[in-house]
């Protein structure tokens, strides 16, 4: 069986179409999102409603959280010194795609699970029983093996973190899919993992980077040019 994992789309449809283009290429039996769908980006409630209709299984994620849970990310905020600073941004561009959503759209994000399990694979958005922390690819194996080995799958994989890559530990592979939008590595192409008996793979996929900077620039997220320039640059920006 081939399995396609589709993380952190962030509300970039210009993205997430050109994934789904990709998609008609790999031909997967089965595709899973890893959550953070909607906040940070042009379209939060058309990539919502896309996925709905293409019916996919997936995971819950932080800034899926946010948007119906806010003292999830205050309490974060709280207990993370170094996001302080930008909690007043996060929290008012969380508020204008919450208002954009409604309440229909936030139930469903709301009923999303913690974790996905099919056969040998186990997802999850971060790590187990924390949607907000993951590991980065330069932790060591034993910290991998620390975080998804309770998954107790010979495969683990995750998002979060918007930088792919495959690592196998002495117990499994743990993968990160990328993102979709919003990337940290600094290829500002969108990503996303296919997983099939051969190995498993990360796909990059350019986009109209312009295009979806359009929409930014005209669909009143508070801060889109702080999304602006971390979509053009694939790298971490400061608001």
């Amino acid at each position: 069986m081939r399995i396609a994992i589709v993380s952190d789309i962030h509300g970039n449809l210009t993205a997430f179409e050109a994934v789904l283009t990709d998609l008609r290429q790999t031909a997967p039996d089965l595709i899973f999102h890893g959550g953070d769908l909607a906040a940070s980006g042009s379209s939060p409630r058309a990539v919502v409603d896309r996925i709905c209709e293409l019916g996919w299984p997936g995971v819950l994620g932080n800034t899926d959280e946010m948007l119906f849970s806010p003292e999830k990310l205050k309490l974060f905020a709280e207990q993370s010194p170094r996001f302080q600073p930008l909690f007043p941004v996060v929290e008012e561009m969380a508020a204008a795609t919450r208002a954009e959503l409604g309440e229909e759209r936030l139930a469903w994000l709301r009923d999303l699970p913690p974790v996905q399990i099919r056969e040998d694979l186990a997802l999850v958005h971060a790590k187990p029983g924390d949607l907000w922390r993951a590991p980065v690819p330069e932790d060591t194996d034993e910290e991998l093996e620390s975080a998804y080995g309770p998954l107790g799958r010979p495969v683990a994989v995750y998002g979060h973190i918007h930088r792919p890559f495959v690592r196998r530990t002495l117990y499994r592979t743990v993968a990160n899919s990328g993102s979709v939008s919003l990337s940290y590595d600094a290829d500002p192409r969108a990503a996303y993992l296919v997983v099939d008996e051969s190995g498993i793979s990360i796909r990059r996929v350019a986009y109209d980077v312009a295009h979806e900077l359009d929409l930014l620039r005209h669909c009143g997220l508070p801060h889109a040019d702080w999304i602006a320039r971390t979509i053009r640059s694939g790298t971490v920006q400061m608001p």
